[in-house]
């Protein structure tokens, strides 16, 4: 029997140049085609984005995000992204929100929440974060937060809404 296939939404990130891919929106090119090729189905993917760097990084940061469809549970799915960070140069150690080639994160899966000791889903910063929703809402601003129940649309518009100045 086949397994069943799952959707997921997938952020995307890169801020340093690298002699065989080029520039940081080249990375994440070519990191889809990569993921393509390892056999993930993707159904979208929002236009890349240069966002800037949280963190001790100097560099801007090209974003994307995918809708992507593929018969692996999220621990084998996570244990792919990771394997193709690898292959892109990431080292899995060190200062948290460094420079890096590449970043794969699983923000959002059809089945809701899963919490392992290696994966959260929902990814437990994604509506706090700009460089994530703005792509993410570009593709899928229909899918909902599992646990709010808002729209990547809804929680983009709270993110980025105006608010008065503090008095």
């Amino acid at each position: 029997m086949a397994k069943p296939s799952h959707l997921y939404l997938i952020a995307l990130g890169s801020n340093v140049r690298t002699v065989s891919n080029g520039a940081p929106k080249r990375v994440l090119e070519n990191a889809i085609e990569v993921l393509e090729d390892l056999g993930l189905l993707f159904h979208a993917v929002a236009p890349i984005i240069a966002t800037e760097p949280i963190g001790p990084s100097q560099r801007k940061f090209a974003n994307g995000a995918a809708v992507i469809e593929t018969h692996r549970e999220p621990e084998e799915l996570l244990q792919l992204l990771k394997a193709t960070e690898q292959i892109f140069g990431r080292k899995s150690h060190g200062q948290r929100w460094r420079a890096r080639v590449l970043d794969l994160d699983i923000v959002l899966w059809e089945g809701g929440i899963w919490e392992s000791h290696s994966l959260i889903i929902p990814h437990p910063e994604f509506r706090n974060r700009d460089f994530v929703l703005r792509p993410a809402s570009a593709i899928a601003d229909d899918w909902r937060d599992p646990i709010t129940n808002l729209s990547l649309a809804q929680l983009y518009a709270r993110l980025t809404k105006p608010r008065p100045a503090p008095r």
